[in-house]
Protein backbone atom coordinates (compact mmCIF):
# COMPACT_ATOMS: atom_id res chain seq x y z
CA UNK A 1 0.00 0.00 0.00
CA UNK A 2 1.56 3.30 -1.17
CA UNK A 3 2.86 5.88 2.43
CA UNK A 4 0.32 8.31 1.07
CA UNK A 5 -2.66 5.60 1.62
CA UNK A 6 -1.47 5.33 5.36
CA UNK A 7 -0.83 8.31 6.16
CA UNK A 8 -4.05 9.59 5.19
CA UNK A 9 -5.53 6.97 7.24
CA UNK A 10 -4.38 8.57 10.40
CA UNK A 11 -6.11 11.42 10.46
CA UNK A 12 -9.97 11.56 11.22
CA UNK A 13 -10.45 13.67 8.17
CA UNK A 14 -8.09 14.55 5.84
CA UNK A 15 -7.05 18.61 5.80
CA UNK A 16 -7.05 18.30 2.42
CA UNK A 17 -10.89 17.84 2.53
CA UNK A 18 -10.84 21.08 4.59
CA UNK A 19 -8.79 22.98 2.35
CA UNK A 20 -11.22 21.76 -0.28
CA UNK A 21 -14.45 22.50 1.46
CA UNK A 22 -12.95 25.90 2.25
CA UNK A 23 -12.41 26.50 -1.86
CA UNK A 24 -16.06 25.55 -2.18
CA UNK A 25 -17.39 28.41 -0.30
CA UNK A 26 -14.85 30.79 -1.28
CA UNK A 27 -16.46 29.66 -5.15
CA UNK A 28 -19.83 30.27 -3.47
CA UNK A 29 -18.82 33.79 -2.46
CA UNK A 30 -16.61 35.31 -5.32
CA UNK A 31 -19.63 33.49 -7.39
CA UNK A 32 -21.67 36.66 -6.20
CA UNK A 33 -19.35 39.04 -7.34
CA UNK A 34 -20.71 39.23 -11.21
CA UNK A 35 -24.68 39.46 -9.90
CA UNK A 36 -23.31 42.28 -7.62
CA UNK A 37 -21.89 44.24 -10.39
CA UNK A 38 -24.89 43.29 -12.99
CA UNK A 39 -27.16 45.20 -10.05
CA UNK A 40 -25.28 47.93 -9.61
CA UNK A 41 -25.25 48.28 -13.27
CA UNK A 42 -29.20 47.53 -13.83
CA UNK A 43 -29.60 50.12 -10.97
CA UNK A 44 -31.36 46.85 -8.46
CA UNK A 45 -31.05 47.80 -5.23
CA UNK A 46 -32.64 44.72 -4.35
CA UNK A 47 -30.47 42.56 -6.23
CA UNK A 48 -27.27 44.07 -5.47
CA UNK A 49 -28.61 43.74 -1.45
CA UNK A 50 -28.94 39.99 -1.61
CA UNK A 51 -25.56 39.39 -3.65
CA UNK A 52 -24.04 41.86 -0.90
CA UNK A 53 -25.05 39.69 1.73
CA UNK A 54 -23.96 36.70 0.19
CA UNK A 55 -20.96 37.82 -0.24
CA UNK A 56 -20.62 38.48 3.42
CA UNK A 57 -21.91 35.14 4.81
CA UNK A 58 -19.95 33.23 2.15
CA UNK A 59 -16.71 35.03 3.05
CA UNK A 60 -17.67 34.41 6.89
CA UNK A 61 -18.55 31.11 6.02
CA UNK A 62 -15.01 31.00 4.91
CA UNK A 63 -13.36 32.03 7.85
CA UNK A 64 -14.64 29.67 10.14
CA UNK A 65 -13.50 26.63 7.85
CA UNK A 66 -9.73 28.58 8.04
CA UNK A 67 -9.76 28.89 11.27
CA UNK A 68 -10.93 25.00 12.02
CA UNK A 69 -8.04 23.86 9.59
CA UNK A 70 -5.13 26.49 11.27
CA UNK A 71 -6.39 25.04 14.90
CA UNK A 72 -6.25 21.42 13.92
CA UNK A 73 -3.18 20.94 11.70
CA UNK A 74 -0.76 18.89 13.58
CA UNK A 75 2.44 20.87 14.65
CA UNK A 76 4.68 18.07 13.81
CA UNK A 77 5.92 17.12 9.89
CA UNK A 78 4.28 13.49 10.01
CA UNK A 79 1.68 14.78 7.36
CA UNK A 80 0.87 13.84 3.88
CA UNK A 81 1.19 17.64 2.47
CA UNK A 82 4.09 19.88 4.19
CA UNK A 83 2.03 22.01 7.04
CA UNK A 84 3.42 25.10 5.72
CA UNK A 85 2.31 24.69 1.94
CA UNK A 86 -1.27 24.02 2.93
CA UNK A 87 -1.53 27.00 5.05
CA UNK A 88 0.06 29.31 1.84
CA UNK A 89 -2.90 27.74 -0.08
CA UNK A 90 -5.62 28.00 2.51
CA UNK A 91 -4.57 31.79 2.86
CA UNK A 92 -4.44 32.44 -1.14
CA UNK A 93 -7.90 30.78 -1.36
CA UNK A 94 -9.01 32.98 1.72
CA UNK A 95 -7.74 36.04 0.20
CA UNK A 96 -9.98 35.35 -2.49
CA UNK A 97 -13.00 35.52 -0.65
CA UNK A 98 -11.39 38.68 1.16
CA UNK A 99 -11.05 40.50 -2.08
CA UNK A 100 -14.93 39.70 -2.64
CA UNK A 101 -15.69 41.42 0.54
CA UNK A 102 -13.70 44.00 -0.21
CA UNK A 103 -15.10 44.62 -3.26
CA UNK A 104 -18.64 44.69 -1.94
CA UNK A 105 -17.96 46.16 1.04
CA UNK A 106 -16.67 49.85 -0.77
CA UNK A 107 -19.75 49.90 -3.25
CA UNK A 108 -21.80 49.54 0.34
CA UNK A 109 -19.89 52.30 1.53
CA UNK A 110 -19.46 54.46 -1.59
CA UNK A 111 -22.63 53.98 -3.80
CA UNK A 112 -21.18 54.55 -7.58
CA UNK A 113 -22.58 54.68 -10.88
CA UNK A 114 -20.91 52.40 -13.51
CA UNK A 115 -20.29 55.28 -16.32
CA UNK A 116 -21.49 54.28 -19.45
CA UNK A 117 -18.34 53.28 -21.39
CA UNK A 118 -16.75 51.08 -18.50
CA UNK A 119 -20.02 48.70 -18.20
CA UNK A 120 -19.23 46.19 -21.16
CA UNK A 121 -15.66 46.27 -20.40
CA UNK A 122 -16.79 45.60 -16.35
CA UNK A 123 -18.55 43.33 -17.28
CA UNK A 124 -16.33 40.96 -19.23
CA UNK A 125 -13.69 41.53 -16.77
CA UNK A 126 -15.34 40.20 -13.41
CA UNK A 127 -16.46 37.11 -15.23
CA UNK A 128 -13.06 36.30 -16.89
CA UNK A 129 -11.77 36.68 -13.24
CA UNK A 130 -14.48 34.55 -11.63
CA UNK A 131 -13.40 32.38 -14.65
CA UNK A 132 -10.04 31.86 -13.51
CA UNK A 133 -11.43 31.34 -10.02
CA UNK A 134 -13.24 28.43 -11.76
CA UNK A 135 -10.34 26.85 -12.61
CA UNK A 136 -8.09 27.33 -9.51
CA UNK A 137 -10.98 25.42 -7.94
CA UNK A 138 -11.26 22.32 -10.28
CA UNK A 139 -7.12 22.39 -9.44
CA UNK A 140 -7.69 22.21 -5.71
CA UNK A 141 -10.57 19.09 -6.37
CA UNK A 142 -7.78 17.31 -7.95
CA UNK A 143 -5.91 17.41 -4.69
CA UNK A 144 -7.14 14.20 -3.56
CA UNK A 145 -5.67 12.03 -6.21
CA UNK A 146 -2.46 14.14 -6.24
CA UNK A 147 -2.12 12.89 -2.96
CA UNK A 148 -2.99 9.27 -4.00
CA UNK A 149 -0.14 9.13 -6.92
CA UNK A 150 2.34 11.05 -4.69
CA UNK A 151 2.11 14.17 -6.75
CA UNK A 152 3.63 12.42 -10.13
CA UNK A 153 2.54 10.32 -12.63
CA UNK A 154 -0.81 11.48 -15.22
CA UNK A 155 -2.79 13.15 -12.18
CA UNK A 156 0.09 15.30 -11.98
CA UNK A 157 0.48 15.91 -15.59
CA UNK A 158 -2.55 17.07 -15.82
CA UNK A 159 -2.82 19.41 -12.94
CA UNK A 160 0.39 21.01 -14.66
CA UNK A 161 -1.87 21.71 -17.94
CA UNK A 162 -4.85 22.70 -15.61
CA UNK A 163 -2.42 25.06 -14.50
CA UNK A 164 -1.14 26.04 -17.44
CA UNK A 165 -4.27 27.05 -18.46
CA UNK A 166 -5.51 28.92 -15.97
CA UNK A 167 -1.91 31.34 -16.33
CA UNK A 168 -3.57 31.72 -19.76
CA UNK A 169 -7.44 32.89 -18.75
CA UNK A 170 -5.47 34.77 -15.86
CA UNK A 171 -3.28 37.08 -18.68
CA UNK A 172 -6.38 37.98 -20.46
CA UNK A 173 -8.20 39.14 -17.29
CA UNK A 174 -4.76 41.43 -17.53
CA UNK A 175 -5.27 43.07 -21.04
CA UNK A 176 -9.12 43.25 -19.61
CA UNK A 177 -7.89 45.37 -16.74
CA UNK A 178 -5.62 47.62 -18.68
CA UNK A 179 -8.46 48.14 -21.12
CA UNK A 180 -10.71 49.79 -18.93
CA UNK A 181 -8.33 51.24 -16.66
CA UNK A 182 -7.26 53.42 -20.10
CA UNK A 183 -10.98 53.92 -20.51
CA UNK A 184 -11.17 55.04 -17.03
CA UNK A 185 -8.76 57.49 -17.34
CA UNK A 186 -9.95 58.79 -21.15
CA UNK A 187 -12.65 60.48 -19.57
CA UNK A 188 -11.19 61.74 -15.97
CA UNK A 189 -11.96 65.19 -16.81
CA UNK A 190 -15.87 64.41 -16.64
CA UNK A 191 -15.85 62.70 -13.61
CA UNK A 192 -15.81 63.19 -10.23
CA UNK A 193 -11.73 62.75 -9.16
CA UNK A 194 -13.02 60.56 -5.87
CA UNK A 195 -15.02 58.15 -8.39
CA UNK A 196 -11.64 57.95 -11.04
CA UNK A 197 -10.01 57.05 -7.32
CA UNK A 198 -12.41 54.51 -6.24
CA UNK A 199 -13.48 52.86 -9.59
CA UNK A 200 -9.21 52.06 -10.20
CA UNK A 201 -9.43 50.87 -6.87
CA UNK A 202 -12.03 48.82 -7.90
CA UNK A 203 -10.67 47.52 -10.97
CA UNK A 204 -7.62 46.59 -9.30
CA UNK A 205 -9.24 44.47 -6.79
CA UNK A 206 -11.23 42.62 -9.23
CA UNK A 207 -7.87 41.58 -11.14
CA UNK A 208 -6.55 40.48 -7.55
CA UNK A 209 -9.61 37.80 -7.40
CA UNK A 210 -7.85 36.33 -10.53
CA UNK A 211 -4.34 37.04 -9.60
CA UNK A 212 -4.62 34.98 -5.90
CA UNK A 213 -6.34 32.26 -7.81
CA UNK A 214 -3.71 31.98 -10.16
CA UNK A 215 -1.23 31.80 -7.30
CA UNK A 216 -3.08 28.99 -5.59
CA UNK A 217 -2.62 26.86 -8.99
CA UNK A 218 1.02 28.09 -8.81
CA UNK A 219 1.37 26.72 -5.57
CA UNK A 220 0.26 22.98 -6.73
CA UNK A 221 2.35 23.16 -9.31
CA UNK A 222 5.16 23.40 -6.98
CA UNK A 223 4.00 20.69 -4.99
CA UNK A 224 4.12 18.34 -7.99
CA UNK A 225 7.49 20.05 -9.07
CA UNK A 226 9.16 18.68 -6.12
Amino acid sequence: MPTSNTLMKLFKRSPLKYLQEHMRVVMDCVREVPPLFDALIDGDKKGFDLAKEKIFEQEAAADKIKNELRAGLPKSLFMPVDRRDLLEILQLQDSIADTAQDIAGLLVERPMEVPDTLKDPLVKLVRRCVDVCEQSSKIIEELDELLEMGFRGREATQVETMVDELNKVEDETDELGIDITRRLFAQEDEMNPVSVIMWYRLIQWIGDLADYAEKVGDRLRLLTAR
